[in-house]
């Protein structure tokens, strides 16, 4: 019984201390309100006037309610009432405390009617000298605080905007490393891959699957496969796989669109009602130099982010460099005959980048570095044919006074080139601490476009003759 009486009452007590602890703040709450309201500054012109007028005349009438002989204090030992035209200039400048000081000027010529002899001239001068230092006074210090509000402002804006540029930044970065994750290698390395492949035969036991597992690397394809098309008939037995396992409709509309229109087809190009009876993503057609199809490549799931326009170039891209193989190695032996110093695997990656620059748009280049005759006797082109990279294809010719050292660079623009170039001009200077220039090296470029491959080695080799 005890034990519950006290247990109340300590509630009652913690009750009411709580209570007087909420009503200390709603009343300090309260009060910092109250002071805020009177420190802060109002931007209405007509609250301003009030202000000015108002605040002196209420110090005149407590003058004459407490003081009726001296209602402005002219006699006393402190001037009260110029607290009325200081507080007004440390709010809005000394123009306001000016025109409150003109208030306490009016009310004295009132008062003293008839007595203007009396005048305290050194109690308004002191009065007003005290209410312009003050409004100088305010107005710099109003000045300075409007110029840090504005900086915190364009501060605060800066910093949202970062805030914003780092956080897509890092959504960026995440997305680059989920894509380096699953894309383990450069577009360079899958076409040094398909290199060794023989393209043309749509059968290869060997480049089919090859050719998958870097389709699905690069691409982030999760379940495809390759098919043999005899005529326009495809056959449903896959010649190689990846994912999970699926039956092929030959009569799906997206690849019968596929086929019939000799070039890769997606989902979202298919109607309404064909996408409805379709089970496939992609379907592209593998096509020779003739532009027969001999192989049907088929993708039936994929990410969703997967599809997209740049997926669906690279899926072109590796499919146009894997079917050239056999046919572009048939159409270079005139380019042999035409030239007969070319190199075949020269001629080769020529003439299948040339025919992919026509279907796909994808464009390469050559360069061409000219050895002048002090190039060739310090045997830079042998040191320089030594610095190819994997992928690029070279020929080296000329004679003891020239010698041209072409580098054939796979779907690359003037960057690739100019900072090929640039590590040429690295290399020279950090071995003879000359330039490519001064070590007689010139180096021209020369771009894979609408020009048959026959004509870009004749402008090759115009070069070799000056």
């Amino acid at each position: 019984m005890n034990s519950g009486a006290f247990s109340r009452s300590s509630r009652r007590k913690v009750a009411g201390n709580l209570d007087l602890a909420l009503g200390r703040r709603g009343s300090s709450r309260l009060a910092a309100i109250v002071l805020g309201k009177l420190t802060s500054n109002s931007v209405r012109p007509w609250v301003v006037v009030g202000e000015i007028v108002f605040v002196p005349l209420i110090a005149i009438l407590l003058g004459l309610v407490l003081n009726p002989d001296d209602p402005l204090c002219t006699q006393a030992s402190f001037p009260w009432p110029w607290f009325a035209p200081i507080i007004l200039a440390l709010r809005y400048g000394a123009l306001a405390g000016l025109g409150a000081s003109g208030i306490l000027l009016g009310a004295w010529l009132l008062l003293n009617t008839g007595h203007y002899d009396t005048f305290p001239k050194l109690f308004f001068l002191g009065g007003l000298i005290l209410v312009m230092l003050v409004g100088e006074f305010s107005s710099l210090w109003r000045a300075r605080t409007r110029r840090a509000e504005n900086t915190r402002v364009y501060i605060d804006q800066r910093l949202e905007q970062l805030t914003r540029q780092y956080y897509l930044l890092r959504l960026s970065h995440d997305r680059l490393e989920q894509e380096l994750i699953s894309r383990p290698m450069s577009i360079r390395d899958a076409l040094l891959t398909l290199r060794g492949l023989d393209g043309g035969a749509a059968d290869s036991r060997e480049g089919a699957p090859t050719l998958l597992r870097l389709l699905a690397q690069y691409c982030q394809l999760e379940s495809l496969s390759l098919h043999r098309v005899e005529g326009d008939a495809v056959v449903t037995a896959p010649l190689a796989s990846m994912g999970s396992a699926f039956t092929l409709d030959p009569n799906d509309p997206l690849i019968r669109q596929a086929i019939e229109l000799r070039r890769l087809c997606h989902i979202s190009q298919v109607d309404a009602d064909s996408e409805a009876q379709t089970s496939c993503l992609i379907a592209a057609p593998l096509t020779d130099m003739d532009g027969e199809v001999f192989g049907l490549f088929v993708v039936k799931e994929m990410p969703f982010f997967a599809l997209q326009e740049e997926t669906l170039q690279t899926i072109n891209l590796l499919l146009g460099y894997y079917t050239h193989g056999r046919s572009v190695r048939l159409a270079a032996e005139p380019i042999c005959r035409e030239v007969p110093g070319c190199p075949p695997e020269f001629a080769f990656e020529l003439q299948r980048l040339w025919n992919l620059q026509q279907t796909t748009g994808n464009g390469s280049l050559i360069v061409a570095l000219q050895f002048l005759p002090r190039a060739v006797e310090l045997g830079l082109p042998l040191q320089v044919l030594h610095m190819q990279r994997a992928l690029d294809e070279v020929w080296l010719f000329g004679d003891h006074n020239r010698q041209i050292l072409a580098t054939l660079m796979p779907f690359g623009d003037t960057s690739i080139a100019d900072g090929y170039v640039a590590r040429l001009e690295g290399w020279a200077r950090k071995t003879s601490a000359q330039s490519l220039a001064e070590l007689g090296i010139r180096s021209h470029v020369l771009a894979i476009n609408r020009e048959a491959p026959v004509v870009v080695l004749g402008r090759l080799l115009g070069l070799a003759r000056g």
